[in-house]
C-alpha cells in the first residue's frame, strides 16, 4: 500500500480506545522487555518478506532462500501469510509447513493475464496439496485499479470451486469492503488492510485509528470473519503528512498491536517480517523499512 490523498484521513479520537499513551509510563528497558516478551510467546502471524536485498518482484526465490528467513520466524508466529504463488513464491507454503506453521497464501493479479493465470492454477495447485490454510484471491486489485470488479469475482470464484473446503478471501484496504459488498458476499473470509501510517495520522493516535479501520471491515463484513492481513509502521524513511517513521515509533505501534488484538482475540498478520529495498521504488524511502527484522535478518531491536 502506498499514499492516496483521497484517503487522509478519516480518524476521530473515540473514546476507550487503546492509545500510543499505554506505554507512557514504562522505561525504555521496559518496553523492550515487553517486545522480547511479546516474540518469545508468539504473534499469531507476520508477512513474509521474500526478497533479500538486490532482489525485486520477478527475480526466482530458492527454496534455500525461503528456509533462511523462515527459520527466524518459526519460534515468532504461528502463521506467515505469503503475497504470490509463482516465481519461487510457492517455496513460502511449501517451507513454512515444514516448520510447523499455519498459511495464508495469497495469488499475485495483476495488468498481466498471463501471469495472473500462472498465479491462479498456483493457488489452487498448492491448496490441493495441503499447504494453503486461507487463500487470498489478489491483493489490493481494486485499490490499484488492475483489474475491473468483475474479472475479480470471476477468479475468486474460480478458486472457491476448486478449493470448496479451503476458506477463500480477496486482500483490500479496509474501506473497499464497504464499497464493494458483492466482495463481501462471495467471500468466506474479509481480508483487510489497515494502515494509519499511509493516511498520515499521527503516531499517538494510530492505535486508536487501526482500530477503528478494522471495525470498519466488521461492520461491512456481513457477519463474515475478519482478519487483518497487514499493520504496521516504519522505522525509517519520509512522512506522510503528519505520520512520521521512527524506531521508537515502529517497537511502540508493534507492541500496542499485539496487545490487542491479542485481548480482542483478532487474527492479524504483522507488515512486515524483514525490511525489503526494493520497495522504495513504489513507495519512497518509508517503503525499505517496514521490517520487525532488517534486510539482513538481525532483530533491529536489542533484547537479551
Amino acid at each position: 500500500m502506498s499514499f492516496r490523498p483521497d484517503h487522509i484521513s478519516s480518524f476521530k479520537v473515540s473514546e476507550g480506545s487503546v492509545s500510543a499513551d499505554a506505554l507512557s509510563q514504562k522505561s525504555e528497558s521496559e518496553i523492550l522487555s515487553l517486545f522480547k516478551d511479546i516474540l518469545d510467546n508468539g504473534v499469531h502471524g507476520f508477512c513474509y518478506s521474500v526478497y533479500e536485498e538486490g532482489q525485486k518482484p520477478g527475480d526466482i526465490i530458492s527454496e534455500a532462500q525461503v528456509h533462511r528467513r523462515m527459520s527466524i520466524l518459526k519460534n515468532h508466529c504461528g502463521w506467515v501469510r505469503s503475497f504470490s504463488c509463482i516465481e519461487g513464491n510457492e517455496w513460502v507454503p511449501k517451507v513454512a509447513r515444514q516448520y510447523g506453521l499455519k498459511t495464508l497464501v495469497g495469488a499475485w493479479l495483476g495488468t498481466d493475464e498471463e501471469k495472473n493465470r500462472e498465479e491462479i492454477e498456483s493457488l489452487i495447485q498448492l491448496a490441493k496439496d495441503g499447504y494453503i490454510d486461507i487463500a487470498a484471491v489478489g491483493n489490493e486489485v481494486l485499490y490499484r485499479n488492475d483489474l475491473d470488479k468483475a474479472q475479480l469475482i470471476a477468479y475468486i470464484n474460480e478458486v472457491k470451486q476448486a478449493i470448496p473446503d479451503i476458506p477463500v478471501g480477496y486482500v483490500d484496504a479496509y474501506y473497499e469492503f464497504s464499497v464493494h459488498q458483492d466482495i463481501v458476499e462471495i467471500s468466506d473470509v474479509i481480508l483487510c488492510n489497515c494502515y494509519p501510517f499511509w493516511e498520515g495520522t499521527p503516531f499517538e493516535y494510530a492505535i486508536q485509528h487501526m482500530q477503528q479501520m478494522y471495525q470498519q471491515a466488521v461492520n461491512a463484513a456481513q457477519g463474515k470473519p475478519v482478519i487483518i492481513t497487514e499493520t504496521g509502521w516504519p522505522s525509517q524513511g519520509g512522512n506522510i503528512k503528519s505520520s512520521q517513521p521512527g524506531e521508537e515509533q515502529a517497537l511502540r505501534y508493534f507492541i500496542l498491536t499485539q496487545l490487542w488484538v491479542l485481548a480482542q482475540e483478532i487474527p492479524c498478520f504483522y507488515f512486515s517480517s524483514f525490511d525489503e529495498s526494493w520497495k522504495v521504488d513504489a513507495e519512497g524511502s518509508v517503503g525499505a523499512y517496514w521490517g520487525i527484522w532488517d534486510s539482513k535478518g538481525r532483530l533491529k531491536y536489542p533484547v537479551v
